[in-house]
């Protein structure tokens, strides 16, 4: 049952307040451990090894986590916006698959060694390309329905692709290494040309933020929203371009993170009630959270992959989920 209004507006200062405190955790974590006192000291550029560890590794890692999360946790409010589904997931159209495919095409092709910026460049075409597909399949004006089917198809194909590089790689150590790592996503060795990658996110956040009285209503039902004065085929248009952005540039940075999408819109939901004005900057907030969070757990477990730790956590919610839907 969602709070109160008077209680739910001091959910989103006390969601900053962990974040701060979980980017603080992730900064003091690693092979060297950094108290509050040296990492401030590293900030200021009072400890030289502190602050080169914190400036050349952890920063940027915090940055791109919280840059990572938001983006998939506002992505999955859209995808459960648009297909009126709390089930539904950012990758339902083939934007996750479609970047670990491009990616891999790259790294298998040698293409990605050429520059840095090879490799997240390709993940975002594929990803761009995936939507592309699939919106041309759905075919212009279909249903939501037709588009679902669309996204389920393309991503048994893109994935079909991605097994296929994998099982002829002549390289079983470094390539397929790298392609296992867009597979199952991660933080590590993330520099600030990530970090500057990840940029579009705010903006298309900005952008999402003065929608959410259009996608309250959307949420009645397609005639109820066009009779109430919203463009319906626009709006979807918007949301449609604003989750692909999203999970996209976070596909290319961070590599297929699943369930952050699905886990936090859903919970804030619970917790505040479905107001999307107020669940957009929550959801920002509150995917930030649960990556960061996820990204600590997986270094204090022996570095284990970031996306095996959100599915852990994330693969039991949707089957309690299944079962709590009618």
């Amino acid at each position: 049952m969602s709070l109160s209004a008077r209680h739910a507006r001091w959910v989103l200062p006390a969601a900053i307040l962990l974040l701060a405190t979980a980017a603080l955790l992730s900064l003091g974590i690693g092979d060297v451990r950094l108290s509050p006192a040296r990492i401030w000291a590293g900030l200021l550029d009072r400890d030289s090894m502190a602050s080169t560890v914190i400036w050349q590794i952890r920063l940027p890692r915090v940055l791109v986590g919280v840059l990572v999360g938001a983006a998939l946790g506002a992505a999955g409010l859209i995808m459960q916006a648009y297909f009126r589904n709390s089930l539904a997931s950012p990758d339902l159209l083939g934007v996750s698959t479609g970047g670990a495919a491009g990616a891999s095409i790259a790294i298998a092709s040698g293409w990605a060694a050429i520059s840095l910026w090879s490799l997240p460049a390709a993940a975002l075409a594929g990803s761009f390309l995936a939507v592309g597909a699939v919106l041309i399949l759905a075919r212009r004006g279909a249903g939501t329905e037709r588009l679902l089917l669309a996204g389920v198809a393309l991503n048994a194909l893109l994935g079909a692709v991605t097994a296929y590089i994998l099982s002829e790689s002549t390289d079983l150590f470094q390539r397929n290494a790298q392609i296992l790592f867009w597979l199952m996503g991660g933080l590590e060795d993330r520099m600030g040309m990530h970090v500057m990658i990840a940029l579009p996110i705010p903006l298309a956040a900005l952008l999402l933020w003065p929608l959410g009285r259009q996608m309250d209503l959307l949420s009645l039902g397609e005639a109820e929203a066009q009779s109430l004065g919203v463009d319906v085929r626009r709006l979807r248009r918007r949301l449609i371009a604003i989750a692909t952005v999203l999970t996209a540039t976070a596909t290319a940075v961070a590599g297929t993170i699943g369930f952050v999408g699905l886990v936090v819109p859903h919970i804030l939901r619970l917790i505040v009630g479905p107001e999307h004005r107020r669940l957009v900057p929550l959801t920002l907030v509150g995917g930030a959270l649960f990556v960061l969070v996820c990204d600590v757990v997986s270094r204090m477990a022996g570095n284990l992959r970031l996306g095996i730790v959100t599915a852990l956590v994330g693969g039991p919610f949707f089957l309690w989920l299944l079962r709590r839907e009618p």
